[in-house]
């Protein structure tokens, strides 16, 4: 084994760790998180169902319900699979594996564009970065999307860059996947084509028949996502467009700025790092380099049409954060004296934010109201597996315990809770917890004390989580 792959074999493994350690910052899952988790497994117990029609829901409030087409399959596909064979454990430790694998891609595209020492700058900065650690260690399309963004970069470089047609054809079922993976990954195909005709300086990429074998290629692998979306939506392209409005549905709108005034904390030192790149590219006109004007094209277009978003979160422009690194890397190489120090105080400051970051979200999420939730999940996984759980946090308990759950009426009604559990005609249990109705709310404590005038209980965890059984 050469020094190159022990190099590689090692920022896997360390990346892949912290990852791992990470998992264990928040003891519970996010909304998302489970509900990517539970369409998994829904299609390892029918490959052909897709949608929120079964034994729980997503939030869906318009005429739309109950499709799933605005989250898009790739992620649930690779979870039904891992369901099917019984290695339900893969479920959590599969994104810290494809974030680790991640940090693999970006030394090999660094070491296509520039150098291997480039490449290992790159690869660590990624490694470590709390921003790409803390949403590869989440069952999210994220961190898949990054893994796929990367290795479409990669199979481009190796088919348009060194020619060869193999991979030229194999880009298009890259596209295809991250497509699948995220839909905002269409916005990652321009890039490529942008830079290929500024490169050329003329069209005639238009007359290479393996570019159109690429095109498709994709539509080949992309075609049963059209045919799901023309039977449920009546049109192929009904999910994206599900998709776009969608994105509408949680944490309202964000101003058009929103990632400029939130850049440090969301890119950290990588984003400071790579911002003094950019200046010094401009500096050294060194933008009128192929490779730097790719990862320019690859930054600055991704970021502008994210900021386009109506509704922002940080972990929407992870896209970009790859190429971050990779101009981080490239300004670090230039620093000829104490450039390994440099590069080594600024890794040991990554860590002790990584460690500062985990130690604060340890402490704030490992609370007894987390705890509780999780318990009164036990109890019900203990009961009949025909039994219907009244709760509002119908993913993560049917991710929990398997079992059928119903949301709580609204507005609240103890009569309309009794028409539901009538409706259903199933053993019934009330999931009343903490974790999403804060009891010091008025609201709130009128549903505890018709819960408890009108039902037995049968599970109390510290007051903050109790079940009823109707």
């Amino acid at each position: 084994m050469n020094k190159e792959c022990k190099i590689l074999i090692f920022i896997f493994l360390v990346a892949l760790l912290i990852r791992v350690i990470f998992l264990f910052s928040y003891p519970t899952k996010w909304w998302d998180e489970t509900v990517y988790a539970n369409l998994g497994y829904d299609l390892s117990q029918n490959p052909f169902h897709y949608s929120y029609d079964g034994k729980w829901s997503d939030f869906v409030p318009d005429n739309l319900w109950p499709k799933a087409g605005f989250r898009a399959p790739l992620l649930p596909v690779l979870f039904a699979l891992i369901y099917f064979v019984k290695m339900d454990f893969l479920i959590e430790l599969l994104m810290p594996i494809i974030g680790a694998l991640s940090c693999v891609l970006i030394y090999l595209i660094g070491k296509k564009l520039f150098n291997k020492e480039i490449a290992t700058y790159s690869a660590i900065l990624l490694a470590v970065s709390y921003f790409h650690i803390y949403y590869s260690s989440k069952i999210l399309t994220d961190g898949l999307s990054v893994f796929f963004i990367l290795l479409s970069v990669l199979v481009f470089i190796k088919g348009y860059e060194e020619k060869n047609n193999k991979y030229k054809i194999l880009f298009g079922v890259v596209l295809a996947l991250s497509l699948l993976t995220r839909y905002t990954a269409l916005w990652t195909i321009p890039i490529f084509f942008i830079y290929l005709i500024i490169r050329d300086r003329n069209l005639k990429l238009l007359k290479d028949k393996y570019f159109w074998l690429s095109i498709l290629v994709f539509l080949v692998v992309i075609s049963p996502w059209l045919i799901y979306s023309y039977s449920a939506y009546g049109n192929i392209f009904g999910a994206l467009m599900h998709g776009n409005t969608a994105v509408n549905y949680w944490g309202g709108s964000q101003p058009w700025n929103f990632y400029i005034t939130n850049f440090f904390e969301t890119f950290h030192i990588v984003g400071i790092i790579s911002l003094v790149a950019i200046l010094y590219i401009i500096y050294k006109k060194e933008f009128l380099k192929k490779e730097i004007f790719f990862i320019l094209i690859w930054l600055i277009f991704l970021f502008v049409l994210t900021s386009t978003i109506v509704h922002k979160e940080p972990r929407y422009i992870l896209s970009i954060f790859p190429a971050m690194c990779l101009l981080s890397g490239f300004l670090i190489e230039k620093i000829k004296k104490y450039k390994y120090l440099i590069f080594a105080i600024i890794i040991a400051w990554m860590l002790i934010y990584y460690s500062v970051n985990f130690s604060k979200e340890y402490r704030k999420s490992y609370t007894d109201t987390n705890d509780c939730f999780l318990q009164g999940n036990n109890f019900l996984k203990t009961l009949d597996k025909n039994i219907l759980v009244i709760t509002d946090e119908s993913p993560l308990v049917y991710y929990y315990t398997k079992r059928e759950t119903g949301f709580y009426p609204g507005p609240w009604s103890i009569s309309k809770l009794n028409n539901l559990v009538q409706s259903k005609g199933k053993k019934t249990y009330i999931f009343f917890t903490d974790f999403d109705m804060p009891m010091w709310r008025e609201d709130i404590i009128k549903i505890k004390q018709d819960l408890d005038s009108n039902y037995k209980e049968v599970f109390n965890c510290k007051n903050k989580t109790y079940i009823y059984e109707v």
